[in-house]
């Protein structure tokens, strides 16, 4: 497809999805039940960790999450005592067990008593200028994640890092939440540190489907590369904001169209 016919394409298909229609079926509904901004970033930051699965699912494990928090999440990480965690014993959505809900909640603890967003947690090595620093941010964001000598090993594998050459679809989702300003009020655009010309778009099996029928991904795989390959090619449509399109490719790829 020219490039040109290309970009009409999936702006057309981002103003079709981008639209607050969207949001109560996605698990970003879950974030969009708070107004204070930390209550939003640990909210979407477990939505986006469960979103694997079924959507209905995600969104009914999640919103358990946040009724065990009193539906008031910052409160709760800071204020929580240990017995107010049994709560948690039980908790679990597929291979996500009390074991990494309860590290989970050890973290955001100990992160809000010493910073006051989690935007802070992916500037390790943040520039402004540079483009391609999503993978030191999530590298960064990772080691300071597990910074606890008694982290659990299993619970690792609920929070991807291009270290492991993932593609780190969650973490991305995540950020693109918190950090692009959408005038349609599906994103947050809370964060202003990180850029909107800086963020990877998510690329999972929906996305990476419709992208390479497209022709904007070579390679085989899907891993970080993968991520990063298609990323370019968006920024040449849009070098501000190239992560717009995930709502065209992902909803594309859900609906089966093309």
């Amino acid at each position: 497809m020219h490039p040109l016919a290309l970009k009409d394409f999936l702006e057309e298909h981002v103003s079709r999805f981008n639209r607050p229609e969207f949001i109560p079926e996605d698990p970003i509904c879950i974030p969009h039940a708070f107004t204070k901004k930390q209550d939003i970033e640990i909210a979407g930051f477990i939505a986006a960790t469960l979103a694997w699965g079924q959507r209905k699912t995600i969104i009914a494990k999640c919103r358990q999450w946040m009724e065990l928090m009193d539906h008031a999440p910052y409160d709760f990480v800071l204020h929580h005592e240990e017995r107010d965690l049994k709560v948690f014993e039980q908790f679990k959505h597929r291979t996500f067990t009390p074991t990494d809900t309860l590290y989970f909640m050890a973290f955001f603890k100990r992160f809000y008593q010493e910073h006051s967003s989690l935007e802070e947690a992916f500037l390790q090595g943040y520039q402004a200028d540079e483009v391609d620093v999503m993978e030191r941010l999530l590298r960064g964001f990772h080691e300071q994640f597990f910074a606890d000598p008694f982290a659990p090993a299993r619970t690792r594998k609920h929070v991807a890092t291009p270290a492991r050459k993932s593609a780190c679809k969650r973490l991305n989702m995540f950020l693109r939440w918190m950090v692009r300003q959408d005038e349609a009020g599906v994103d947050f655009g809370i964060w202003k540190r990180i850029q909107p010309s800086q963020l990877v778009c998510p690329c999972d099996l929906h996305v990476d489907r419709v992208a390479r029928g497209l022709g904007l991904i070579q390679r085989k795989q899907t891993d970080w590369a993968t991520a990063m390959e298609l990323t370019r090619a968006l920024r040449t449509l849009d070098a501000s904001d190239p992560v717009r399109y995930d709502f065209a490719l992902f909803s594309l790829g859900v609906i089966g169209e093309r």
